[in-house]
């Protein structure tokens, strides 16, 4: 498999006119059915063992394998993002990604916009130039007047995550050199 994980989804329709419903099922109706093992994925997101059930106590401790993981990467990240001058990371409350703060100078601002981008975009773009990690612009998310973001996935293995955080923090130091 190429890409991670499985690709499918559900929906709950409550309180649509029946006419409106009929339409939305005939549309759905003539998409492409996704994999039978992504069928089955889906069916254990919406219908997961339960107590008494063979496999109960293996799908407890996977599920709190995973979840604990994720808790891990994401105090990792708050913590390594919270050390770097500049950035300002709140706790990630349940999503794989982190959305830090950037306090960016003056200088940089004044750069972004000479290049007609946001200046969060110019952060994202320098970062992946230069270090070929890929981070999101929080400009796409409607922040708040004034204030520069990125998201990052929180998803990469520890060690591997702990490098990419690394990365950021020598390319936003010297950001910051270079815009001072």
């Amino acid at each position: 498999m190429g890409e991670c994980g499985y690709r499918g989804g559900y929906m709950e329709v409550v309180n649509l006119h029946p006419e409106i419903k009929g339409q939305l099922v005939k549309l759905l109706s003539v998409r492409l059915c996704p994999p039978v093992s992504g069928q089955a994925a889906m069916d254990i997101v919406v219908n997961p063992p339960r107590p008494g059930e063979e496999s109960f106590a293996q799908f407890v401790r996977e599920k709190e394998a995973v979840l604990s993981n994720l808790a891990e990467k994401a105090k990792l990240t708050e913590d390594l993002l919270n050390q770097v001058p500049g950035i300002r990371c709140n706790p990630l409350q349940g999503a794989m990604y982190a959305f830090p703060r950037l306090l960016l100078p003056p200088k940089a601002v004044e750069a972004a916009q000479a290049h007609g981008m946001a200046p969060d975009m110019f952060y994202c773009m320098r970062l992946l130039e230069e270090t070929g990690i890929c981070v999101v612009p929080g400009s796409g998310f409607g922040q708040r007047e004034g204030t520069y973001h990125f998201r990052i996935t929180i998803l990469p293995p520890v060690e591997k995550l702990k490098t990419v955080l690394q990365r950021v923090k020598d390319f936003h130091v010297q950001f910051l050199e270079e815009f001072a």
